[in-house]
């Protein structure tokens, strides 16, 4: 533990002798709960880390529900590794099915990336071993076995992986797991009727827009609370929602600094009032809690099918952040790491990539939206348009009065019904294959398709330079492993470092979980 480090565990832990009197004089003005902060587990002195998925009991508003967790009954620990120690970790499968763990955001060999062919039966143990070899990040893990990938999400499998490096901790950025750096997990989940199950179905209309939620959890819990000392508080934000974008903010308009992104801290950190995030996404911001005025954390409504009905057609806090008279020690650097400038484009290999929704899924899962939620759950979209002012032909998403099924839905089997380049999801027939080391461009379009897809490549952090049309944002100009297709043309420069083979291929899809279920996904070697 360096000795900056000491200092404020120190601090923290003198102050802590304080805080009964103020914590229960809080408790009794608000009834909300603590915010759940993931067990921060690092590898033994062997270089070992074990990982047992299992199931468990989570309680929301007075209801005891079943969930599963990593070592756990809901979510799991934040792993941190470090750049350049092998690490060696065991996952242990005590779940009722089949999974898989994959390392969503780590630079890794195919063969131990954990995708959907790594399969883990029940009873068994899969375990791998890298070295990792990235800059400072925070990445997380979760379930992708094909087909079943949303389920087991939304059953409560994700925990966060922290990279630490010696640029990054030579900063004085807030490091205190917990104290001034905090993780901020958020996923909206739906309850069964009578409340005692999470109601997940993977149904023609799900496969169409995502399975969403009536409730957002932070950490696991409905809105809760966290004290922190005043100065500069780190947020580890992640959407881990299955289909669900999210818009943050803080209910007094405070300004946001992001200083990360998917994959590590930028040049510089970006002032902002709002923060889009698309399902998978990470971003570390800090916000200056100095003033000691309690604010909440919210998501902003986005417009998104589906995602617009009650709570999420207004501001919907979060978290609530109450500012002790403890005094934080980081700072927020003007300069944070160098991110290299773009390689030069001119005569790179290119690969287009169409996304595309079979039409007949496209209408019966429009059908089967407004039929159970009706008008508002279209989000202002009849038809014509959809989101970020993209010209869209009218007909792309039809008028939704008068429609009527052409089948009965029986004879229609939506789980292919999405493609990339006209193709569903086939496990055994890598759709391409990549020289190691060499810089590609590849353009992922979802022209004529107008359905959000944040789309995702594993085995790599890659470089944005346009996201529908557009160039980035500049707190979207570094390092990533996500990125926003909605309508139009996104590009993105990828470089592989590791070889994938045909058994262990890397895949590339939309994060969009039930799309992804459903065929929007396709594998890739990478050879020497």
């Amino acid at each position: 533990m360096q000795r900056r480090d000491f200092i404020k565990m120190t601090t923290a832990m003198a102050a802590a002798s304080a805080l009964p009197l103020w914590s229960r004089s809080l408790m009794a003005a608000q009834a909300r709960p603590e915010l759940p902060i993931p067990t921060l587990l690092s590898p033994d002195v062997r270089g070992v880390v074990n990982i047992s998925a299992q199931q468990g009991q989570s309680v929301w508003a007075g209801q005891s529900v079943p969930t599963w967790g990593y070592n756990g009954g809901l979510l799991g620990p934040a792993i941190q590794l470090e750049r350049g120690k092998p690490v060696k970790l065991n996952v242990h499968n005590t779940l009722p099915e089949a999974t898989t763990l994959h390392w969503h955001g780590l630079e890794l060999p195919g063969e131990v990336d954990g995708g959907p062919q790594a399969l883990i039966a029940p009873g068994q143990t899969r375990s791998v071993s890298f070295t990792p070899d990235q800059p400072a990040a925070t990445c997380w893990f979760h379930p992708h076995q094909h087909g079943r990938t949303g389920y087991q999400v939304a059953q409560g499998l994700a925990g966060l992986v922290l990279v630490k490096d010696d640029t990054a901790e030579k900063l004085l950025l807030p490091k205190l797991w917990g104290v001034d750096d905090i993780p901020v997990i958020l996923q909206d989940k739906r309850l069964s009727m009578d409340g005692g199950k999470i109601d997940y179905k993977l149904d023609v209309m799900s496969a169409a827009v995502g399975w969403f939620g009536n409730t957002l959890l932070t950490n696991g819990a409905i809105y809760p609370q966290h004290p922190v000392p005043r100065g500069w508080l780190r947020l580890r934000l992640l959407n881990g929602c299955n289909a669900r974008s999210l818009n943050i903010s803080t209910c007094d308009r405070r300004a946001m600094y992001v200083v990360g992104s998917d994959g590590g801290l930028l040049a510089e950190p970006v002032k902002l009032t709002e923060l889009a995030m698309l399902p998978g996404e990470r971003f570390e911001v800090l916000i200056d809690t100095l003033d000691g005025k309690p604010f909440d954390l919210q998501t902003l409504p986005v417009r998104q099918m589906g995602m617009t009905l009650a709570p999420f057609d207004q501001p919907l806090p979060v978290l609530s952040i109450k500012p002790l008279q403890i005094m934080a020690s980081g700072s927020l650097p003007d300069k944070l790491v160098d991110v290299p400038a773009l390689p030069a484009q001119d005569g790179l290999k290119t690969r287009w990539l169409q996304l595309s929704m079979d039409p007949e899924l496209d209408r019966r899962g429009m059908l089967a939206l407004m039929e159970r939620y009706g008008h508002a759950a279209m989000a202002g979209m009849s038809g014509d348009a959809h989101d970020n002012d993209n010209e869209i032909p009218h007909d792309t998403h039809h008028e939704m009065a008068g429609m009527k099924p052409s089948a009965t839905p029986q004879d229609y089997d939506f789980s292919m019904g999405n493609k990339i380049n006209g193709v569903a999801f086939d496990m055994n027939k890598p759709a391409f294959d990549v020289k190691q080391g060499v810089t590609e461009k590849w353009t992922i379009s979802g022209e004529g398709d107008a359905m959000l897809h944040p789309f995702h490549i594993h085995g790599t952090q890659f470089r944005i330079l346009s996201e529908n049309g557009k160039p980035p944002a500049a707190h979207r100009s570094g390092w990533k492993d996500t990125v926003h297709v909605e309508g139009w043309r996104s590009e993105v420069l990828v470089r592989f470092d590791h070889l994938a083979a045909k058994e262990q291929a890397y895949m590339a899809h939309c994060h969009l979980l039930e799309h992804e279920d459903t065929g929007m996904m396709l594998g890739f070697t990478v050879s020497a």
